[in-house]
């Protein structure tokens, strides 16, 4: 349906309940840029710009949720959890701290 807005991380329509609003001013030649967008994609200027704003912030969210490791990177970190190195001195000296700090303090 046209009015809904679709999610893209499942490319289904989102349920139609408890709507927030949300505004904004933009300059004259942006909200034109956006207008003729949305009617080339037959949608509304406030269904093109949430769906759009929806699609970056999923991208964004990904972006910073996900690490991508080359293949060679990711052996290397399986490889590092399953045989950890020994702990260094310098480990062994910020450990004792934690325990000694009011961060370890039991509640």
């Amino acid at each position: 349906m046209l009015h809904d807005i679709i999610d893209p991380t499942k490319g289904k329509a989102m349920p139609n309940t408890d709507k927030e609003r949300i505004s904004s001013r933009v300059p004259k030649p942006v909200r034109k840029t956006l207008e003729e967008a949305a009617a080339l994609s037959g949608s509304t200027l406030n269904q093109f710009v949430v769906q759009a704003a929806l699609k970056e912030a999923h991208a964004v969210l990904e972006r910073e949720r996900i690490i991508r490791l080359s293949r060679r990177d990711a052996q290397a970190f399986f490889q590092a959890l399953e045989n950890p190195p020994s702990p260094n001195a310098r480990l062994k000296k910020a450990v004792a701290a934690y325990k000694r700090s009011a961060l370890n303090a039991q509640d």
